[in-house]
């Protein structure tokens, strides 16, 4: 069987917005996602309407994060087209970096100061302890645990996770 190559299909580098684009009316994913967003932008605003609206987005993502039991914090730095298809248990440090079209499953950690660059696909169950660096189109399995950088294209298994051979 001949291994596919991913990194042609999704950009690392280029947000692809419509990913985070709100498919129905229930969607706790992207809707949390979207909280973060929003409050991020008013409270770049900075005037009293704007800490008004920035309140209304926290307390959406409290809610949002209530009901998907995740905790992404308001000031996280993600970049667009991150995917949370299935967005409970997701636990990620105030100090993480997320790049560009990343996909993050179920009852993921990333802990401490995690830098994704784009396009990381992570499984479910996962732990990436930081300070770590996964570099772009890293495949990490599911529940391995992370506790070294991991170089662009690579694709890593295991506790603790080492990259499978092709």
């Amino acid at each position: 069987m001949n291994a596919v190559d991913f990194s042609a299909a999704v950009s690392a580098t280029e947000a692809d917005w419509d990913r985070e684009r709100i498919r129905g009316f229930w969607d706790p994913g992207r809707k949390l996602l979207r909280s973060i967003r929003k409050y991020q932008a008013a409270k770049h605003r900075e005037t009293a309407f704007a800490n008004l609206i920035a309140r209304y987005w926290a307390l959406n993502h409290w809610f949002w994060s209530l009901v998907t039991q995740s905790e992404i914090h308001l000031n996280c730095s993600i970049a667009g087209g991150l995917l949370l298809p299935h967005p409970t248990g997701i636990i990620i440090h105030p100090a993480c970096e997320i790049g560009p079209n990343c996909l993050i499953f179920h009852q993921v950690t990333l802990a401490g100061a995690v830098k994704l660059d784009g396009h990381c696909d992570i499984g479910a169950g996962a732990k990436i302890l930081g300070p770590v660096r996964l570099g772009r189109h890293v495949q990490v399995g599911a529940n391995a645990v992370v506790l070294q950088d991991v170089t662009d294209g690579n694709i890593v298994v295991g506790i603790p996770a080492r990259p499978v051979s092709s």
